[in-house]
């Protein structure tokens, strides 16, 4: 059943928009990766200081993905040691205001979990 649902699912890549973009920002850490990348390139080490509890073979792997989906480019300067710079691509930079509206929708949230659940962040 789980086998058919993916299989389903897979399918539906690059046809439906709602399984498109769910599949491309599925991964734990990739709009804190955009997010950073927004203001400009970095390296991986910069990338990796700005997110807080990502592993380097976690930030690895997510960056991969996303380079293979398009979101962002990788830039190999041929040099001792090897420096690597990530940046998004055009299409990655068509995610920046929606974005802004995940940002807007998560302070509007915050303040409804401090109004109506006492919490404080």
């Amino acid at each position: 059943m789980v086998e058919k649902l993916m299989e389903e699912e897979n399918s539906l890549f690059g046809k439906c928009p709602y399984v498109t973009a769910q599949k491309i920002f599925s991964g734990k850490w990739t709009i804190l990766i955009i997010y950073n990348l927004c203001e400009g390139t970095l390296r991986f080490n910069e990338l990796q200081k700005k997110i807080f509890g990502v592993t380097q073979a976690t930030l690895t792997k997510q960056l991969r993905i996303l380079e293979d989906y398009g979101m962002i480019k990788r830039k190999i300067y041929a040099e001792v040691p090897p420096k690597v710079e990530y940046s998004l691509t055009e299409i990655g930079k068509e995610f920046i205001p929606i974005l802004k509206q995940f940002e807007n929708f998560g302070y509007k949230y915050i303040n409804y979990l401090k109004d109506n659940k006492g919490v404080n962040y």
